[in-house]
């Protein structure tokens, strides 16, 4: 294979890998963006959207790339319950008390998770498995190209409702002043549901491109992806989706990238690397806003 192929390899594999992140780590930025809460179960709604696109699927036989819409609508209930029986409550109350919450909430899923489905690994055969695309001099998983397409879908659709609908105005203004919102007669605890049942929805998103592309999957899975989604949102800059959608891309460029050159074991250091880099230069992120 010559040098041009691994290097489109490289880019083609971190671009599939980049997707996952960016749906998992724009639902975390969406739901930070409006609420300013940390979140570190934000994984175990992808770990949730994996096992309900897996279970419908076993159950139906229904394309799993159908039951994405399945998987999204699911987990905007999930959300809707947890912002308003868990996270509404401490709003306001302190970092400390969301960080606690939702590590509780972590143990809570898994554990639930594992005494419905099990613990041991799982993994989905998509229908669409084995079939290849000649891209140049690539021969390029279908599912891995459909996954761009989904995720570059889920991105216009997830654009087109903050610009052009009036609740997604609402939460642009309630992201940008809180305050400033109630003032002016908009609902913020609604927004608040509306966006954090959103963000879960991306998540689960996320997890269900995580089970046609083949991954394995199991209660427990969710914790790695969800550090990572932090790592994307502090790169790319808190609040900004802008900022999540380069910084997923940068992170599965640069994991793949590093795996192929310096070995698997580099594969998730990689990125905290680049983390920490970009923190030192400019610690508000790519993105960010600078601080006055």
């Amino acid at each position: 294979m010559d040098e041009l192929s691994v290097f489109l390899q490289i880019v083609f594999w971190g671009l599939y890998a980049g997707c996952i992140y960016i749906l998992l780590a724009t639902g975390l930025n969406l739901i930070f963006g409006v609420m300013k809460i940390v979140n570190f179960a934000h994984g175990e709604f992808l770990m949730i959207g994996a096992y309900i696109t897996a279970t419908v699927f076993l159950l139906t036989g229904l394309n799993p790339y159908l039951i994405i819409l399945v998987s999204m609508l699911a987990l905007i209930g999930i959300g809707a319950v947890v912002e308003r029986f868990c996270f509404r409550p401490i709003l306001g109350t302190g970092k400390l008390n969301e960080i606690f919450l939702s590590i509780g909430l972590i143990y809570i899923f898994q554990n639930g998770a594992a005494m419905i489905w099990g613990d041991a690994w799982q993994s989905v055969k998509s229908p669409y498995d084995g079939i290849t695309v000649p891209i140049g001099p690539l021969s390029v998983p279908l599912d891995y190209i459909l996954i761009m397409a989904f995720t570059a879908a889920i991105l216009i659709g997830l654009y087109l409702f903050l610009k052009k609908t009036t609740i997604g105005m609402q939460m642009r203004a309630t992201s940008q002043n809180r305050k400033g919102a109630m003032l002016v007669g908009i609902n913020v605890e609604r927004i608040d549901i509306i966006s954090f049942g959103l963000g879960c929805a991306l998540a689960a998103a996320a997890g269900t491109l995580w089970v046609v592309s083949g991954q394995v999957f199991n209660p427990y899975m969710g914790s790695i992806p969800a550090v990572k989604a932090f790592a994307i949102i502090i790169l790319g800059g808190l609040g900004s989706i802008p900022g999540a959608i380069i910084g997923g891309l940068l992170m599965g460029l640069a994991e793949n990238g590093a795996a192929f050159l310096l070995g698997g074991i580099w594969k998730d250091a990689i990125s905290f690397v680049i983390l920490i880099v970009v923190l030192v230069v400019r610690p508000t992120g790519l993105f960010g806003d600078k601080e006055e």
